[in-house]
């Protein structure tokens, strides 16, 4: 941003005066090129990039950082013919530029998202959608005031392993759901977020001012500016960065809406760097019944001080087998609870006299005779993602489709924010230490 002063900044954003003109939206064709810019070229900007630009016919154009060598190093990889700036302005005004990736820390997501659609511009923003719950009715408000597609950036939701879950439970081989229990551990300090800080970082080649946004003042912290997802300022804690992966792909899988009742605890067990969230933190969720479906309760994990090496996996229970869902295979294991209760081992059966447990083995053969083999498939069926496959990829390729085709993305910004909802709920949670009731269906908190 030029020199403003951010009281001034501030300022102008409550009076409008920083919102980008409303520019007539280029159409895209099936086969028209997309020009694209990247707002925000940290380490998920890059990764976005990479994945976006294995499609045909998608060009980057334009990007923007606050970081001065996050622009040079966009240069040295995308070629010196791109617009670089430290101003997401100059981005939004560009005729050329048809749709943006919003990729900056949490606490700018909802303002540039919804200065990106209103200016006219297709967005796939950075999970989670919004910083704070009270963000989330003015971008859905803005998508739906707008052409733009808007797409929300958790590529899970567009896996072909989170699609084959969903047929496996639309088909009913779990019986009734009756828990979902998912954890992501890390064991490692970048994935800890404690990433690599440059040696030139400093408020020369920072525009300091503009990260804070509306966030309390500060002096130059390098470490808050490379490190901001230990900062409840700036970001979302581990809740807003893995929990939300959680919750889209299961709500996808379940075609559900959200909990109703999120309980979460935790605590700074091992890092204290300076970092204000926790590095383990565990919630439990309430599921009512939606649609049909039965309620049922959510288990998340996370840990950032795992000793086993880290991983995920999300498992879903039900009453005829369960279903193992990892980063690259899902696991199918039929087990039928009985019909009868079944008699002897840990039961008070072993416990008659001699007489009584004959005549309770003629009345039990009499009452539950027995039945005929049921046979439905393996009692163990595995399913592996093709080797090289993307579902990053595959999540930029929907935003595409549908940009060219008119059609409905995957992971719109009213499904975005029910998954970021019940993370951002977890958070809240814990730091107020009480129990939080949600509306799904409203997506609304109530009480």
């Amino acid at each position: 941003m030029p020199v403003h002063s951010r009281r001034l900044f501030l300022r102008q954003l409550s009076t409008g005066l920083l919102a980008a003109p409303l520019l007539s939206m280029r159409a895209a064709g099936p086969n028209d090129r997309i020009n694209l810019a990247c707002i925000g070229l940290g380490i998920q900007g890059f990764n976005d990039l990479a994945a976006a630009l294995q499609h045909p016919n998608v060009q980057l154009v334009a990007a923007c950082d606050l970081y001065t060598g996050h622009l040079e190093r966009a240069r040295e990889v995308y070629g010196t013919d791109l617009f670089l700036t430290r101003d997401y302005r100059e981005i939004l005004a560009r005729p050329d530029v048809d749709a943006v990736i919003v990729a900056t820390p949490d606490h700018w997501h909802d303002t540039i998202t919804i200065a990106a659609l209103d200016a006219g511009k297709h967005v796939y923003c950075e999970k989670p959608l919004v910083q704070q719950l009270d963000e989330g009715r003015a971008v859905l408000d803005a998508a739906a005031r707008n052409p733009g597609v808007l797409i929300v950036g958790s590529q899970r939701v567009s896996s072909i392993l989170t699609e084959q879950a969903r047929e496996i439970y639309r088909r009913g081989d779990l019986g009734q759901l009756v828990l979902v229990e998912t954890f992501n551990d890390r064991f490692s300090a970048l994935g800890a977020w404690q990433y690599s800080i440059p040696r030139d970082a400093s408020p020369e080649t920072i525009d300091w001012e503009t990260f804070l946004k509306d966030t309390p003042d500060l002096p130059f912290d390098a470490k808050r500016f490379f490190r901001w997802r230990n900062y409840q300022a700036y970001g979302t804690g581990v809740a807003g960065d893995l929990f939300v992966h959680l919750f889209s792909a299961s709500h996808r899988i379940l075609d559900s809406l959200g909990p109703e009742r999120i309980f979460s605890t935790g605590g700074l067990r091992y890092w204290k760097d300076g970092r204000d969230v926790p590095d383990v933190f565990v919630a439990s969720c309430d599921y009512g019944e939606q649609a049909g479906h039965p309620a049922f309760n959510m288990q998340l994990r996370v840990n950032f001080v795992d000793g086993g090496g880290g991983g995920s996996r999300t498992r879903f229970v039900g009453t005829e087998g369960s279903l193992d869902v990892t980063g690259n295979q899902l696991t199918l294991r039929r087990k039928t609870l009985p019909a009868a209760p079944g008699y002897g081992g840990w039961d008070t059966y072993t416990t008659f006299p001699q007489a009584t447990r004959e005549q309770f083995e003629s009345w039990y053969n009499t009452e539950y005779p027995p039945l005929p083999p049921n046979v439905v498939g393996p009692d163990e069926w595995t399913y592996r993602s093709p080797e090289g496959y993307s579902d990053h990829v595959h999540h930029f390729g929907n935003w595409f489709e549908a940009i060219r085709n008119g059609g409905k993305v995957v992971e719109d910004g009213a499904f975005g924010f029910r998954a970021a909802a019940p993370s951002l709920a977890a958070n809240l949670s814990y730091f107020e230490r009480r129990v939080v009731d949600w509306d799904p269906k409203a997506m609304t908190l109530r009480g």
